[in-house]
């Protein structure tokens, strides 16, 4: 399918579940309120089920929700992750989506930090190249999607990348743009980033570790060496 059917589809589908939203209520009311509720069942699958491919596909209330997507990691880059949108597979439809998928990757940047060199270093051992995260949406800014990351650990676990990066110490909180209309998602996850970073602060790694003592007595003697020389400076213009 071309990139023009596919967007006239996402709209016709986009317009569909908007409409159905606001007139549930009054639909489940009437004999034919099972098949409006089917449509709209249908009709977000669908959703749910197409490939993003870039940012500006990914609907609004995707976004206002902080709807979690399955993707591919192709790459590490300066600001976070490349990454391959992974939609759910239904068996009904899955012919269908093959001809709705097209080429095309997300730059997921992790949102409510300010990440070091060490930490993109980090970043690159830890994560192989293809292996699957998810991704909590947050944000869109230009070409970029702020996200919470989780890196799958097992079958049943993950760990969140964002809390992983501050709790060695290779990066620094920043403020979590985008979540003004949600105050309670906002504090519980600003909360965790920053129990996080106090981790690191508190065990002394990354940013936070302390010189060696050596260093610290030459930096020490250093300081006063240019305290020394300022005060000597400073004597002599008086006297002159």
């Amino acid at each position: 399918m071309s990139d023009a059917g596919r967007n006239a589809l996402g709209s016709y589908l986009s317009r569909a579940v908007e409409f159905a939203d606001e007139h549930i209520h009054v639909m489940r009311n009437i004999s034919t309120g099972l098949a409006v509720v089917g449509v709209v069942l249908l009709a977000r699958s669908v959703r749910l089920v197409t490939k993003f491919t870039n940012v500006i596909e990914i609907p609004e209330k995707f976004i206002e929700k902080g709807i979690k997507l399955r993707g591919r990691v192709h790459q590490i880059t300066e600001n976070g992750l490349e990454v391959e949108h992974i939609p759910i597979t239904l068996p009904f439809i899955s012919s269908l989506q093959k001809k709705w998928q097209s080429n095309g990757h997300l730059m997921v940047r992790l949102a409510g930090l300010r990440m070091t060199d060490e930490g993109r270093t980090w970043l690159r051992e830890q994560i192989k190249l293809s292996n699957t995260v998810w991704f909590q949406l947050l944000r869109r800014d230009n070409s970029f999607i702020d996200c919470i990351v989780r890196l799958n650990k097992g079958r049943f676990s993950s760990v969140s990348l964002n809390e992983e990066i501050l709790r060695e110490g290779l990066g620094r909180v920043v403020n979590i743009e985008g979540l003004h209309s949600n105050p309670k998602l906002y504090w519980r996850l600003q909360t965790r980033l920053l129990k996080a970073e106090l981790k690191a602060l508190k065990n002394g790694k990354g940013i936070w570790k302390e010189p060696p003592l050596l260093e610290r007595i030459s930096n020490h003697l250093q300081n006063s060496k240019i305290l020394h020389d300022l005060i000597s400076w400073v004597r002599f213009l008086r006297k002159k």
